[in-house]
């Protein structure tokens, strides 16, 4: 009998990935290619998603890993998806798809400010049901097309996540699943399904939402023309997927009540299970389903620390660059070399990037760094490295609060994964800033590797998602704090949230712009 393989199909926020796995988790192939989400000149804020020219870059994806691995396609057992979520499709009657934004697009700020005035207790009243504000959720985004787009409106027959998009163009089949579907605000934390009576109370169409399938049941198999234009065999199974966090949470093991993950990419995101679908009294942090059926999350984001590395490489660091091409190295790595000599607290100088999250208000001041001396010898960029590094260390910690006076609880060990996870320096850090133990997965980037699980669960390979996920995950290395560092941390936080909480009220009285804010704030 041939080997069989699961493919993962990845459509993040800065690119598409098509991951192959064998059936023991290891990875096989990976074909990604970026792609972008223009904003439309015409709408301030907006972040529109090319759903042909993006489609068109994830066929390839998926002809080039099923070319490099050089497998039968016929061996690939079964498919699933996962993408950034908060992103959304609209479709006409017909199924073609109308409109679609991806994840941060911040045009609605007329239409949150509509919603507030409609009824000021509405958005706490579908944070208690939804686990959801309007900051990122797809009402106030299909009230913008309804206000700015009347006809796009008329013509809208169905809505769905991008991970839903893909496997409808895979299958034809058009359905949600509840770990996505959740980030829309329209949906029953509790019931796992859509809650048509929230589109209801703000005038929207209740009509448009499709099916819910659990994740990890099977959706469809790959149609005809989706073989003919990909390589895949026809009629493949292909299985509902999630969200990225959520997936991510599976690749590593977390799938377990109180037990938690830190995603550490673009955006850092703090993922805590729970047995209930139970929310913060305070609606300061989102509440979303698990991609298990019957555990859901407390999720803390924090916004852009891996692009804020990656400007600072590259607006600062072009020697680093050239030195790392030179040696066949990581730039990061050299960086990373040079700032783990500078003392812990970085000689005093903090910054402020992403706020500690604030779900009902959800803003952040302008980037700042503050309380340097011109001291070359002291104060070099590597010393400014090291600052972004503490930095988004001790948003987690603040994140890490938040949901303990949400929940009651805190994990007893932290899972530490996506390219962040990839240096040691900000592994050890994270351990000494939250004091908890840090455990690093040889698989980074899990989110493929926990799609390929719900993929091979239902196609009935694996027989149980959880066993399954801590069977695969391996471990790379702990990382156990050291004490003297962790006081040390302890100080610099608390003054370090009285530094950016100065700094926010600059951005509140309109002396300095946000980093971001929520639509309407």
């Amino acid at each position: 009998m041939s080997e069989k393989y699961l493919l993962a199909l990845d459509a993040g926020t800065g690119s598409v990935r098509a991951v192959l796995f064998n059936l023991e988790g290891e990875q096989i192939g990976c074909a990604q290619k970026e792609w972008r989400h223009n904003e439309d000149p015409r709408y301030p804020g907006s972040m529109d998603f090319d759903w042909n020219a993006n489609w068109d870059l994830a066929l390839h994806c998926i002809r080039k890993v099923i070319a490099d691995s050089r497998i039968a396609p016929s061996s690939i057992a079964a498919i699933s998806t996962t993408c950034m979520r908060e992103g959304i499709v609209l479709y006409d009657t017909e199924g073609a798809e109308i409109w679609a934004c991806a994840n941060v697009d911040a045009r609605s700020a007329d239409e949150v400010g509509e919603l507030k005035l409609m009824d000021s207790e509405l958005e706490r009243e579908i944070y208690s049901t939804s686990g959801q504000t309007y900051a990122l959720g797809a009402l106030p985004r299909i009230l913008w097309v309804k206000n700015k787009l009347p006809e796009v409106y008329r013509k809208t027959a169905h809505v769905s996540m991008f991970n839903d998009w893909l496997i409808y163009r895979m299958t034809g089949i058009l359905a949600s699943e509840p770990s996505n579907g959740c980030t829309t605000g329209i949906f029953n934390l509790q019931r796992r399904e859509w809650d048509t009576s929230i589109a209801e109370r703000v005038g929207l169409k209740a009509d448009i939402f499709p099916p819910v399938i659990e994740c990890g049941e099977l959706a469809g198999k790959v149609t005809a023309a989706c073989a003919g234009a990909t390589g895949l065999a026809e009629g493949t199974p292909v299985v509902m997927g999630g969200g990225d966090a959520q997936m991510g949470c599976i690749g590593v093991g977390v799938t377990s009540p109180a037990q938690a993950a830190v995603f550490g990419g673009s955006f850092w995101q703090y993922e805590f299970n729970t047995a209930t679908g139970a929310t913060d009294p305070g609606c300061r942090v989102r509440v979303n389903c698990h991609g298990i059926p019957g555990i859901w999350q407390f999720e803390a984001i924090a916004f852009k620390p891996g692009l804020a590395m990656r400007w600072f490489r590259d607006a600062f660091c072009q020697d680093d660059i050239m030195r790392a091409k030179a040696a066949g190295k990581d730039p990061y790595e050299l960086m990373d070399e040079e700032a783990a000599k500078i003392p812990v607290g970085s000689y005093g100088m903090m910054c402020a990037f992403s706020d500690v999250m604030n779900y009902i208000s959800w803003r952040h001041a302008a980037p700042t760094f503050t309380n340097f001396d011109f001291d070359p010898e002291k104060f070099t960029k590597y010393t400014f490295y090291r600052s972004i590094m503490e930095n988004a260390a001790l948003v987690t910690k603040g994140h890490l609060e938040l949901v303990r006076e949400a929940t009651g609880s805190v994990p007893a060990e932290i899972v530490f994964a996506g390219g962040a996870a990839k240096s040691p320096l900000w592994c050890q850090m994270l351990a000494d800033v939250l004091g908890l133990t840090v455990k690093v997965p040889v698989v980074k980037e899990a989110t493929a590797l926990g799609t390929a699980i719900l993929a091979g669960y239902g196609a009935g390979i694996y027989t149980d998602i959880s066993g399954t996920a801590r069977r695969l995950v391996r471990w790379e290395r702990e990382y156990v704090p050291d004490r003297p560092n962790h006081a040390a941390y302890e100080m610099m936080y608390a003054k370090w949230r009285e530094i950016y909480a100065a700094q926010l009220a600059l951005s509140d009285r309109r002396v300095t712009r946000y980093m971001w804010s929520a639509p309407g704030l």
